[in-house]
């Protein structure tokens, strides 16, 4: 398994924890809790592919950790102002802050496993 293919999954599996860290962050969003696990889901994908490809071309923990912050904070941006712009809602904090971890950990992740070779 390579390192794009390592980042959709674990980005993924994270992005479930992240979309649901909306019902401790803002308890008022719990109708539309699918929705965004389900939109928490396809941005941790995203994230997890972006960064396994920076982490095929770059071998270095720190620059992975760096890159899976910003590339994890960008996309929850990305969604939070499309929240404010379409809402009014103001949940930057809310939904940056499990982004932003979730990048440095799949970042963490794809830079330390090293994947086997088939025989």
């Amino acid at each position: 398994m390579n390192k794009p293919v390592f980042g959709l999954p674990l980005g993924g599996f994270l992005g479930i924890f992240d979309g649901l860290s909306a019902l401790v962050s803002a308890p008022e969003t719990r109708p539309e809790i699918v929705g965004i696990v389900i939109g928490s889901t396809f941005k941790g994908i995203m994230t997890g592919l972006l960064i396994g490809l920076f982490a095929r071309w770059v071998r270095s923990l720190p620059l992975g950790i760096v890159f899976g912050l910003l590339v994890g904070l960008a996309f929850a941006y990305w969604v939070a102002h499309m929240q404010e712009t379409a809402l009014g809602r103001h949940y930057y904090w809310q939904i940056m802050t499990p982004g932003g971890l979730l990048g440095i950990i799949v970042g963490f992740a794809t830079q330390r496993y090293t994947p086997k070779r088939a025989v």
